[in-house]
């Protein structure tokens, strides 16, 4: 287990990581996510011991490592870069670390032909890193941390140099292997989708703050405010004023600026309350024109629309608002076209601002 107290760095006069509190569990992979310059890199650097923090603990497990260096630290570390010795061979490179450490040869040739099995490239141990492709050096990477037998496992945006399907094979292996090992595992990515499909959880970071810290399903269905509805996934955002409120349904009407009535699943608002609505493209529906009617359905006209083979993604003005609507391509409406647009009230969600 991983726990982060009171964790902050400054930069001069910038506060990178600002009172971190954080706890990773045993066999958990958690993921920090956000983006550029939120300080999730420089957080991992903390926990990894290559940046000293200027305040706030670090412990694994009961022990305290704030002030440990990274080799005592029990690590594999996996860089964006994958920083390997181009002058020496796969095998080399996984085993020099074991090496320095004064490892039994029969033993480092046997933790590197394990490692390597792990990752897929038990034949190319002999091979040098220009000899391999991008996504084959990426294990390499991973393999060469996993050789030492960490007992945690920090990767800095691994991924990112690789092309977007390799990219996308790579983030199911790196969760199976971690599955397989159950080791505690922190991923640091700006990528969205990447965070979605790898983590247990996601830490949300912004300005050096966590700003929530939950299952990635709870986060893309419940954010907690605007920057998170919309970092997570896409999103409209509508604004307006709550007409009534039905306590014993816990349904909210919401009447926007150009009288919109908007029905909202909602708990703990109040009549005449400022709000946000946040309306996801899979939570909207288009229908003909002529069936405009009822309950959260709009008139709405097609702004622009993109043809992305499984679907097509509209932009579609609906009073004063534009949202996002997403549609399979068995009927595709043009731009210019009239629609109606239907809100589901259960997945409508209200945010603060």
């Amino acid at each position: 287990m991983i726990r982060l107290e009171n964790l902050t760095k400054k930069f001069s006069d910038v506060v990178a990581v600002d009172n971190v509190n954080l706890t990773i569990e045993d066999a958990e992979i958690l993921t920090l996510l956000g983006p550029s310059g939120c300080g999730k890199t420089t957080t991992l650097r903390c926990i990894a011991g290559f940046v000293k923090p200027d305040g706030g603990e670090v412990y694994f497990g009961d022990k305290r490592v704030t002030e440990l260096e990274p080799e005592k630290r029990g690590i594999g570390m996996v860089f964006q870069s994958y920083a390997l010795w181009p002058h020496m061979t796969v095998f080399d490179n996984l085993g020099f670390g074991l090496k320095i450490r004064h490892v039994p040869s029969s033993e480092i040739k046997s933790r590197v032909e394990r490692a390597l099995d792990l990752v897929r490239l038990g034949t190319l141990g002999q091979r040098f890193p220009r000899q391999l492709s991008g996504g084959q050096q990426q294990r390499v990477a991973l393999a060469r941390a996993l050789v030492m037998e960490p007992s945690v496992l920090l990767l800095d945006e691994p991924l990112s140099n690789l092309d977007a399907k390799l990219r996308e094979e790579m983030r199911f292996e790196i969760k199976d292997l971690q599955r397989r090992l159950k080791i505690t595992t922190v991923y640091v990515t700006h990528d969205q989708a990447e965070a979605l499909v790898l983590s247990d959880r996601i830490a949300l970071m912004n300005q050096g703050k966590l700003v929530q810290v939950s299952s990635p399903r709870e986060l893309y269905d419940k954010p907690r405010d605007k920057f998170i509805a919309s970092f997570i996934g896409l999103a409209a955002f509508i604004e307006g004023i709550v007409e009534s409120f039905d306590l014993e349904k816990s349904v909210a009407v919401v009447a926007t600026s150009d009288n919109l009535k908007i029905h909202v699943h909602a708990k703990d608002i109040k009549k005449g309350q400022e709000v946000t609505i946040s309306v996801r493209p899979e939570h909207i529906r288009l229908v003909d024109a002529e069936n405009v009617g009822g309950p959260n359905t709009f008139e709405g006209h097609v702004e622009q629309l993109a043809y992305l083979g499984n679907i097509v993604d509209y932009r579609i003005k609906v009073g004063n608002w534009i949202v996002r609507a997403q549609t399979g391509t068995d009927q595709v409406y043009q731009s210019g076209q009239k629609v109606g647009v239907w809100f589901n009230p259960e997945r409508v969600s209200l945010v603060t601002r």
